[in-house]
């Protein structure tokens, strides 16, 4: 059964993009599209309810384990809201009808490499697989052909290659180290490296991780390597952009998991551990700084996705099943809480005609419904209960003080003060406050659908439920992910 389901998670959207291309009917390209996601989140489902140990199959290519099968969950569900809110939103947008097609088999390939990378069980394909979603994202950051757009698409894919290149020095380093124990051709795969790993060289290991670390740091955002994440967030359409926050950061993320548990193996040293911490408390700080000062609404949410990306850095640094829990109910809610978000700014901007927050107010005016799910989902993104988030981050404070790193958890706990405060008065700007005298700002006469609006209260409901309901089944789910990571602390 786990054969079959994951064969069809790849195959789904990938047949979908066939159908687009060959159909070159924006009808049938949307709900091609829109079928391919609904059988993946059915496909993800089925493969975590039934998931125990590692299975392996193709030669041992592909490996479907309990971390793979957590993140294909967290990728379909944003494919799915972000197909359905593509169909309203992408409607809008003044494009030549013609062009849909393209936007949707691209749309559907982009998730059908997201996908195949969590369960690429070799080190080499793995990193195939990401820079091939580098390169099919591409295209959608600068589907709008803008004069931004276009800048941002090739800000993205030069800034990204140039550290997934690190990446695959550190992969080409880690096969090194493992050829000097197991032989000098064997097979890369995850558990082969963890294997071998006590008897390979430490030092090789470490500087094989620092370059994974900041390889795959660049793909998923985490400072300094982050100067593609607003750019391309800010200027491609909103339901890429979500799929680029919400799904994209956990993919690259998990890599650098993987790479951690061989390095933990190789070493008892802290290095990588407080590297990777000083990462994560560092994305806080700079995400802290530009959400403060931010005038626009989607690079706004593009500096929170830095923020939260580095959480999970600081959750994987730490160690422990405490942490591990944490990183997983954090890498959830997330991507349900940046689909909404990004949601709602797509409404937003499609009805004020713009990207600063200088130019929106008075948003409950055109939005008493969905105004109140995107005001309710920026209170949530910052942390503050009774959402799914402050669980996460209450859970992963808590993993931190029995760490040897208790100095993040201060930190962590200040800068994410300053993000509560810095983000809600945005909004607070955007709701409440009175547009200057003598301004007369003109809302264009845009339907914002149902297509637009459901999307936005399916991502909310689990945010709140997993706020106030942490199943035990998830406990016991995420106990086994973090045996399979190793589960120390550091």
């Amino acid at each position: 059964m786990i054969e079959t389901w994951s064969v069809v998670i790849v195959v789904a959207p990938v047949v979908a993009a066939a159908i687009c291309a060959a159909s070159r009917r924006a009808r049938v390209a949307e709900y091609a599209n829109l079928a391919a996601s609904i059988v993946c989140v059915a496909a993800a489902a089925t493969l975590v309810c039934t998931v125990r140990d590692g299975h392996r199959f193709l030669h041992d290519y592909v490996v479907v384990d309990a971390l793979a099968a957590w993140t294909l969950v967290c990728t379909a569900l944003v494919y799915c809201l972000a197909s359905i809110y593509a169909v309203g939103y992408m409607r809008l947008l003044a494009e030549d009808r013609e062009r849909l097609p393209n936007f949707y088999a691209l749309f559907a390939l982009f998730a059908a490499t997201m996908i195949c990378g969590p369960i690429m069980n070799n080190i080499g394909v793995y990193w195939i697989a990401i820079e091939l979603t580098t390169l099919v994202s591409t295209f959608l950051v600068g589907f709008e052909r803008g004069k931004e757009a276009i800048e941002a698409a090739w800000k993205y894919i030069i800034v990204v290659s140039a550290g997934i290149s690190l990446a695959l020095l550190g992969t080409v380093l880690f096969y090194w180290a493992g050829s000097l124990v197991i032989g000098p051709t064997y097979d890369m795969t995850w558990d082969a490296l963890r294997h071998a790993a006590p008897n390979m060289n430490p030092a090789l290991t470490q500087m094989a991780f620092l370059l994974v670390l900041v390889g795959y740091g660049t793909k998923a955002g985490l400072a300094p390597m982050h100067t593609w994440l607003p750019d391309a967030h800010s200027e491609g359409p909103a339901p890429v952009s979500a799929m680029l926050s919400g799904a994209l950061l956990n993919t690259a993320m998990l890599g650098v998991a993987r790479f951690l548990t061989i390095t933990d193996a190789a070493s008892s040293s802290l290095l990588p551990r407080t590297v990777l911490v000083a990462f994560g408390t560092f994305s806080l700080f700079v995400a802290a700084l530009f959400i403060v000062r931010q005038e626009g609404v989607k690079r706004l949410m593009a500096y929170s996705s830095v923020e939260h990306m580095g959480v999970l850095a600081l959750g994987l640094g730490f160690g422990g099943p405490l942490a591990i829990a944490a990183v997983l109910y954090h890498m959830l809610n997330h991507s349900l809480n940046k689909s909404l978000m990004f949601f709602g700014a797509g409404n937003v901007m499609r009805v004020f005609d713009t990207k600063d927050m200088g130019e929106i107010r008075h948003v409950w005016e055109r939005f008493p419904v969905t105004g109140a799910l995107w005001l309710a989902g920026a209170v949530a993104i910052t942390g503050a209960p009774p959402f799914g988030l402050f669980l996460s981050e209450l859970t992963l404070l808590r993993a931190g003080m029995a760490s040897s790193n208790v100095w993040a958890v201060i930190v962590m706990l200040l800068l994410l003060i300053v993000i509560f405060i810095g983000f809600l008065n945005h909004f607070r700007a955007m709701y409440f406050e009175a547009q200057p005298v003598g301004e007369v700002w003109v809302k264009r006469a845009v339907n914002v659908s149902a297509w637009m609006t459901v999307p936005m209260w399916l991502a909310f409901v689990p945010v709140l439920v997993l706020g106030v309901w942490w199943p035990q089944d998830l406990w016991r789910f995420f106990e086994m992910v973090a045996a399979d990571l190793g589960g120390q602390t550091r």
